[in-house]
């Protein structure tokens, strides 16, 4: 972020080997031992960019068929909005913080190993698949093809881009968990993305829920 406010250009990647004070969405901690990647890309808007939230799709979808060549048997998905998970286990979180005409993506995957969380079930590369990749490994495979899915992202249309990372994600009619910003939960099944990448949600009697912000769990 500091060197997005002195100008820094496009496609800058900063890894690190460990975090002391990692952070993941709605301000959670994120564990970050050695062994994991831990980096995060500069992009700067341009005006006929589509909405930078949707970013979150382009990141998920590139983090999502870096791990599908590691691993191509295991059952990898995305979740809405933008977590990879292995059998609803966390493989990997993505957080975007915006500085102007700046947008700066972090990207954790846990490559070696995972935290013991109270209120969510976790996994590592290493325990779906048994191998060992280094981060700046995966990293040295992410980037270019983050750069093309970016370049997708800005020639094509948010429709593309939904239906590549809808493909990637769970089917349709899987049961989910929401917790709301305001504390209320909905249960229901997942019944695809609304046009501007929001999440429907079928309700139990029929109703159709369009969430725009929340944590979201595979039941």
């Amino acid at each position: 972020m500091t060197l997005a406010k002195s100008g820094e250009g496009e496609g800058l990647w900063i890894r690190a080997d460990r975090q002391t004070a990692g952070r993941g969405r709605l301000g959670r901690e994120w564990v970050s031992p050695p062994g994991n990647l831990y980096a995060s890309v500069l992009i700067r808007l341009r005006a006929s960019d589509p909405p930078a939230a949707t970013l979150g799709f382009v990141a998920a979808t590139a983090v999502h068929m870096v791990l599908k060549r590691a691993a191509p048997d295991a059952g990898i998905r995305i979740k809405w909005p933008n977590d990879v998970v292995f059998d609803g286990a966390k493989l990997s979180g993505i957080l975007l913080e915006r500085e102007g005409d700046a947008v700066v993506t972090g990207i954790g995957v846990n490559l070696a190993s995972h935290p013991d969380l109270p209120d969510r079930r976790t996994t590592s590369l290493f325990e779906v698949s048994g191998r060992q990749i280094e981060p700046d490994e995966f990293l040295e495979a992410l980037a270019p093809i983050y750069a093309r899915a970016i370049d997708f992202w800005r020639t094509q249309s948010l429709e593309n881009i939904l239906s590549g990372w809808q493909a990637r994600a769970h089917p349709l009619g899987t049961k989910l968990s929401v917790n709301l910003p305001d504390g209320a939960r909905l249960d229901g099944e997942y019944e695809g993305l609304a046009r501007d990448g929001a999440l429907n949600l079928r309700l139990a009697d029929g109703a159709l829920r369009v969430i725009h912000a929340g944590d979201v769990f595979l039941v």
